[in-house]
């Protein structure tokens, strides 16, 4: 059987300016706020080398 992807959860206090600014990003990308964070996190871990490559993965940091 296939393991579950689990979620969690979490608070986080923004500033109005710095909200307002999320979601024009997030809706000049297509995104909700919510994935437009997961996105943003998940590109800071993979361009920091704090996670693995994951397969079929392109590699977008321009390292070979």
């Amino acid at each position: 059987m296939a393991k579950k992807a689990e979620n969690k959860s979490f608070v986080l206090r923004v500033d109005a300016q710095t909200w307002d600014e999320l979601e024009r990003w997030a809706e000049d990308e297509f995104r909700s706020v919510n994935g437009q964070l997961q996105w943003i996190i998940a590109d800071a871990l993979r361009r920091s080398g704090r996670t693995k490559k994951r397969k079929g993965e392109a590699q977008t940091d321009g390292k070979e």
